[in-house]
Formats: structure tokens, sequence, C-alpha cells
């Protein structure tokens, strides 16, 4: 045995180098010169702005091309990765992954034509095209004949036109990703006929239309169908229900107006995420058998809030007519669960918030907006980690609970439109150090501003009108730094998860430009300050001009008195500024006329005089902005004095009081002319009238003597 070991042994040793010879031969196999060539042609015709495929170059091993993958033994091309910039962080992510996000959109987007030179690359199993700029052109009708193609991203590409047939033909095909396009058109079922192994649908935002025949089956069992803004209604698509390893679900905007089909959320397949938001679903909903995302709203969805499974991390149910109280959902239907947003919106959810969130601990979203939720805010609700919490247009009261200030992670705080009462706390500067967002307009509020609200200096929008707050605005609101960095803008969105292609938008709602409007996708360009309608006093402090970076700036309806600062004039991004019904004195500085952004401008009812400052902005609005005071030239028709000032102040001078005497002596003057010859004058010449008149006088005076007589006078 020990002999046949020996005698083997040789020949083990040359099968050993034979292999590694074989291995290290394929480590530097060259790429095919056919398909280098079809790669170069392919380079020709496109568009590459920063230069992303300098390394395809003539003679070059095209294995070692960016974006290119060959096979490691046949050296032929399988593999094209051509997608640009990376997708969008997290609004709350780390600032490096930001800076990544920004760097890699300096690559920019390919551009120009596909060459059919790449059906030369007969083995090419995955091409991605992705994120690039193909505006103007139709998905290329040869890639129906990549036969090899198992992956095909086409998504948010810019193509147009329809879709082409013969992609259908691409029997081995498993992803097709056509999704954000501008693609338009019909599709029929033949689009489907040969894919049979596909797994991945996505071709959700374009303008397509698929209705097929209530019988069809399709060819394919998908995991994964995204066919959001498609028209696919208006009855529930039937041929959903032969998907028996569906997953992922996304058919909103789909024009579906029908009952939500109880085998769809009852079936025996648990989905990942369902999206089924803004059609024109109805029905109640007892229960989502959905482990991670569900989106239902913009939807016509009746009846309590549904139970749902215990690994649910986000939850979006608003714009509905969910309704009843959240006791059970929040206290016994998801303790101790994953859950990280939860949106409810919009709804008619009624009673108080219950006072058992401790177990919440994972939840960084609560927005309970548009409700008829009453009562305090339960103090649990400061025990969470949320970075958004959202009560407006409520009929809430009371004071702002003291465990809110261990929410440290706060980005946005909305409790306006309801009653909540109190001073506004100092701890909110001092805790709250992340807001962003602080919103507690038309409320109850009273007591003066703390000073210590300008510590926030990650501040971008301070919303706190119609409240009855007193006292002088703090001079340390200089201290909002992100109100004064013209560079830093903000991004409020965030994608859900790896999954789902749909972000989330912050909203709030804001009074600028003289109405009340909801900001969500423009959210993070605005900067704004709203103080109106309470009942500030004192100086407008000259401190608020090394804002620089302001969008908006109200400070109507308040006792504010004193001159305009010159430093206002500093604000020169500045699109909204109201200081309307105030007691402001003295002349519109004349920096203002630099304010080249101005929209909105009012500063009627207060007692300005002088010269409106000569810009293109402030003569282009309605003499409405300047009414009440003593303001003269363009746009108003007063003129103005070679002093510059009003004619109607001027006169309200010397002139003006020396007009008031002079009347006055007019006056006198008249009465006593038309009163002499009117009743004096007569007696003199008239004998019968002055008898007459002698004769009531008597008798005037008979009576008289009678009363003082009868009286003991």
């Amino acid at each position: 045995m020990k002999s046949i070991t020996i005698t083997l042994f040789p020949f083990l040793i040359v099968i050993l180098a034979i292999c590694f010879s074989f291995c290290d031969a394929n480590s530097n196999v060259l790429c095919i010169e056919s398909e280098r060539k079809a790669l170069l042609k392919f380079k020709n015709d496109l568009v590459d702005p920063s230069n992303r495929l300098s390394s395809w170059v003539e003679g070059g091993d095209c294995c070692k091309w960016l974006g290119v993958v060959c096979h490691n033994s046949t050296g032929h091309i399988n593999q094209l990765h051509l997608a640009a910039p990376l997708s969008v962080p997290h609004f709350d992510a780390p600032v490096g992954e930001w800076e990544a996000y920004h760097r890699s959109k300096n690559n920019s987007p390919l551009g120009g034509k596909i060459n059919p030179s790449l059906l030369e690359l007969k083995h090419l199993s995955s091409l991605d095209l992705s994120n690039n700029n193909f505006s103007g052109i139709q998905i290329p009708k040869f890639f129906g004949l990549l036969k090899s193609l198992t992956y095909l991203n086409l998504s948010q590409a810019r193509f147009q036109g329809a879709i082409p047939h013969n992609l259908g033909n691409l029997s081995k095909l498993q992803y097709l990703d056509l999704g954000c396009n501008q693609l338009e058109g019909v599709v029929s079922e033949s689009h489907f006929s040969n894919l049979t192994r596909l797994t991945t649908l996505a071709a959700s935002q374009n303008k397509l239309r698929f209705d097929p025949n209530s019988s069809w089956i399709p060819p394919f069992q998908c995991r994964i169908i995204k066919l959001g803004q498609w028209n696919l209604g208006p009855k529930f698509p039937r041929w959903l229900k032969f998907q028996k390893n569906l997953s992922v679900l996304d058919i909103s905007d789909a024009g579906i107006s029908d009952i939500l089909p109880t085998w769809l959320l009852n079936s025996s397949t648990q989905f990942e995420y369902v999206n089924l938001s803004c059609n024109q679903l109805t029905g109640g909903i007892s229960y989502l058998n959905v482990t991670e995302i569900v989106d239902l709203s913009s939807n016509q969805f009746t009846g309590p809030l549904p139970r749902v499974f215990p690994t649910l991390q986000i939850l979006i149910l608003s714009t509905n007519s969910f309704s009843g109280p959240l006791f059970e959902f929040v206290c016994n239907s998801l303790r101790k669960g994953p859950m990280r947003i939860l949106a409810f919106e919009t709804n008619l959810l009624s009673g108080e918030i219950p006072d058992c969130w401790d177990h919440w601990r994972g939840l960084g979203y609560l927005n309970l907006e548009n409700n008829t939720l009453t009562g305090k805010i339960p103090p649990s609700l400061g025990h969470l980690n949320l970075s958004v919490l959202n009560l407006r247009r409520n009929g809430m009261s009371g004071e702002i609970p003291s465990t809110l200030q261990h929410s440290t992670r706060l980005i946005m705080l909305d409790l306006s439109d309801n009653h909540f009462n109190g001073s506004v706390p100092a701890w909110i500067g001092v805790k709250l150090s992340k807001l962003e967002i602080l919103s507690l307009r038309s409320n109850n509020f009273d007591g003066h501003l703390p000073q210590k609200i300008c510590q926030l200096q990650s501040l971008r929008i301070l919303d706190l009108g119609h409240n009855g707050i007193s006292g002088a605005i703090p001079k340390c609101f200089s201290n909002f730094s992100a109100m004064a960095n013209k560079s830093n803008q903000q991004c409020y969105m965030f994608q859900w998860s790896s999954i789902s292609t749909n972000f989330l938008f912050l909203s709030a709602l804001l009074v600028l430009k003289g109405r009340e409007d909801e900001y969500g996708a423009t959210l993070g360009l605005v900067t704004s300050i709203c103080l109106s309608t309470n009942r500030l006093i004192g100086e407008i402090p000259k401190e608020f001009g090394s804002l620089v970076a302001i969008r908006s700036l109200n400070l109507s309806g308040n006792l504010l008195i004193g001159n305009i600062p010159d430093e206002i004039g500093n604000m020169q991004l500045v699109e909204s500024l109201d200081l309307s019904r105030n007691q402001l004195n003295g002349e519109i500085p004349p920096n203002f006329s630099k304010l080249n952004f101005l929209s909105h401008f009012n500063v009627s009812y207060n007692n300005l005089i002088g010269q409106i400052p000569t810009s293109t902005q402030l003569q282009s609005f309605e003499s409405l902005s300047y009414v009440g005071n003593h303001l003269c030239g363009p746009p108003l028709t007063k003129n103005c004095t070679s002093k510059g000032i009003s004619t109607d102040a001027a006169n309200n001078g010397s002139n003006s009081e020396g007009s008031k005497v002079n009347w006055l002596y007019v006056s006198i003057v008249l009465g006593f002319v038309m009163g002499f010859w009117g009743v004096v004058a007569p007696l003199f010449f008239i004998r019968s009238w002055r008898h007459a008149y002698y004769r009531k006088l008597d008798n005037v005076y008979g009576k008289l003597y009678v009363f003082w007589a009868t009286m003991g006078i």
C-alpha cells in the first residue's frame, strides 16, 4: 500500500502543476479583440462629459476597463456596469455619506446614442445603464436580441417612447428595471410572452397603460413587482393573484378605484413591502401581513387602525378615513416592535394620545397631524428617540411636557394649530440642540421668549406666529448660524429602505409671501422666522442683519417701535419681508433697494415717512404694501417734496396747521354771516317779523316765570 502511494506521488505533482499554471493563465486572460472593438464603437457614440470612460483606449485590455467584467476563463465580456451617481442618502445620514453623494454627482451621466455594436457581446448577461441621460432616444430594439441577458437595468436614464415588444423574447431575463424614465404607451401581454424566468419586474414612474384580459395568467412568478404610476385600473389587477412568490409590490398611483380584495393581504404570501398609495381603494383592513413596509396613503380606507405584523418597521396610512382612538394600536397591537415610522396624518382619529409609548424605543418619525385628537401630550412620548414629531392641526391642549427635553435627536417639532398654552420652555434651546424646524404657530403660548432659544444653531425655520407672546425680541437671534450660512441647504427626505425607491419628505405648513402653503420637497431650501400676531414690544434688533441666508422674515401684527434697522438690508436673499401693523417710524432704509429677490413686501399701517427707495422690486408692489403711512413716490401716486417728504406729510407740518387754523376762522366767519343774515338781519328790516319775534320772547319769558315761581326759585 505504501509503495503504491509513493508511485502515485509524481503524478499528483504534475496534476497540481498543470492546475496552478491553468489558474495563473485565467488570471491574466485578455479580452476578445472583436469585443474590444465593439466597446470602442459603443463609446464613440456616447457623450461622456466627465470623461468617465477614459480607460477605454485602443490597444488596452478591455477586461480592465471601468465598468467591464469578463469571464475569468474565456475572456468574454459578460457584464457592463455603467450606472451614474449614487442614490440620495437618508436625511440624517453622516456627513461623510452626503459628501460621497455630492462627489459622485460630479461624475456626469452618460448620454448620446447606443451603438448596436453591443450585439457583438454574445455572452453579455448583465447590462446596467441606470442613472444616465439618454434623453430624446428610445430603448433600442436590438436589446431584445441580446439573448444571454439575465439582468437589464435602464432605470432613471431618461429613455422615451414605448417599450420594445421584443424585450419579451429575452427568455433568460430574470431582472428587468425600466423605472423612472419617460416611457409611454400601451403595454400588452405579448411584452411578457417569453419572460418565464423573470423574478423582478420594475417599471414604476412611467406613463404606461396595462389592462390585460381578466383571464390572463402571467408566464412568470415574480418576487418583486413595481408598476407605480402605470394605469392599471379601474379594477384591481386580478393577475396578481397568481404571483405566489410575491414579496414586494408597488402599484401606487395606478388609477385603481376598487375595493381592496381580501385575497391580497390575507393570503398565505407574506409580503416584505406593499405600496398601494394614491389610488381610490376602499374598504376596511383588519390585518396587514407585511413584515417591513406598508404605504396605503391617499386612498379611501375606513374603519379602525389595522393590526400589523410584529416586525413591521414603516406604516404609512395618511390621507384616508381611518377612525377611532389610538389606544388599541399603540398600547396593545405592537408592543416592543421595531417600528421606525408611523404616519397617520389626515385621518379621523379621535380621543387622547395614550401614554404607553415606552416600548416604542425604535420609533424615529411620528406624524399625527390633522386628526381630531384631544388632551395633552403624553409624557412617555419624551422617552422615544424621535427625529420628527408632528401633532399639527388637532384639538390638543396643555403645556409642553418637560419629558420632551429627552428627545435630543429631534430635528422637527411641529405643534402648530392646537390649543397648547404656557410659556415657550427654555429647555428647548438647551436640550434640543439638533432642532432645525420649530413651529408652535396658532396656539395660546404667552410670556417672554427665552434667551436660551438662541442656542439652536441648526434652526432653519422658527414659527411662533399667532400666539400671545410678549416682551422684546431677543438680540441673540443672530446666533441662528444656519440662517447666516448661504451655502447651508438641507435635504429633508430619506429612502425608506433598499427595497423601495420611494422617498419620505418632511413637510411643514408655512406662511411665506403672504399666504399659507405646505412645503415638502422644497422644504430644505427654506429659512424663515415668523413672530407675527403676538404682543412683542421694543425695537427690531439690528442683529437680524447677520442672518444673511434667511428667505422670509415676518414680524407683522405686533407693537414694535423705532426705525427699521439699516442692517435688514443685508438680508440680500430674502424673498418675503412683512413688517406691517406695528408702530415703526422713520424712513424705509435706502439699502432696501438692494433686496433683489423680494417677491412679497409689506410695511403697511406703521408711521413711516419719506420717499420709497428706488429699485426694481420695491416699485413692483401694489400700494397696499405701503398704505397707512406717510410715504411718497412710486408706486404710490403721492408725490414727494424736494426734500423727499410726502406732500401729505408736509401739509401735516406748518402748512397743515396753518390750514387747519385758517379753516377754523373761515368757518366762524361763515357761521356769523349766515346767522346774522338768516336771523338777526330780518329783525331789523322787516317790522312784522320783529314784532312777532318780541311777542315770542314775551311768551317764553312768561312760561319760564311761572315755572320758576312753582319751583320756589
